[in-house]
């Protein structure tokens, strides 16, 4: 009996190749000052879209060009979450010890938002207090690991069902 690839070996090997092109895009995007937009700070989602594809199809190839539905799924949500793991500590590090003024920035960026959309004063205070909350190092790991998963999941059932390729079952 032939031995069969190991998803957590490929899942791992993608994960953390997209994360250091993850890492590399985002420094150039804060260090060019363009971190609050949000066309460029989205398309690292992109970079996951690429890596989970690229993940699958190695995958197949090295299963003998066979992969079931779970196997790909399972694949896709394994390459995000090392994904969301590597990338959340990155962006914890990063705005701990290289740029600390990004989190400013974001807030400030928000309050003007809400500004704009001619909220009162105290309601700005009281909204900006409670995203203060959520502001901790802790809680921006965890949210950043779960909307990696969580965004790597929904991608993975997308792909996988196109990628998929069953083994005939008289074979």
């Amino acid at each position: 009996m032939e031995e069969q690839a190991s998803t957590a070996r490929v899942a791992l090997k993608y994960g953390v190749l997209a994360s250091v092109v993850i890492m590399i895009y985002t420094t150039i995007i804060n260090i060019a000052g363009l971190s609050q937009n949000k066309i460029l700070s989205s398309l690292a989602f992109v970079f996951m879209i690429v890596a989970i594809v690229l993940a699958m199809k190695d995958f197949r190839e090295k299963n003998n060009g066979y992969m079931t539905y779970g196997e790909g799924l399972g694949l896709g949500t394994l390459v995000s979450a090392v994904m969301g793991l590597l990338s959340s500590a990155f962006t914890m590090f990063y705005m701990q010890f290289i740029d600390n003024t990004l989190l400013t920035q974001g807030m400030d960026k928000v309050r003007e938002d809400m500004e704009r959309k001619g909220m009162d004063d105290s309601q700005i205070d009281q909204a900006m207090e409670l995203s203060q909350k959520f502001m901790s190092p802790g809680i921006v790991f965890a949210i950043g690991v779960f909307g990696y998963v969580l965004t790597g999941l929904v991608i993975s059932l997308i792909v996988a069902a196109i990628i998929r390729r069953e083994k005939p079952v008289f074979e």
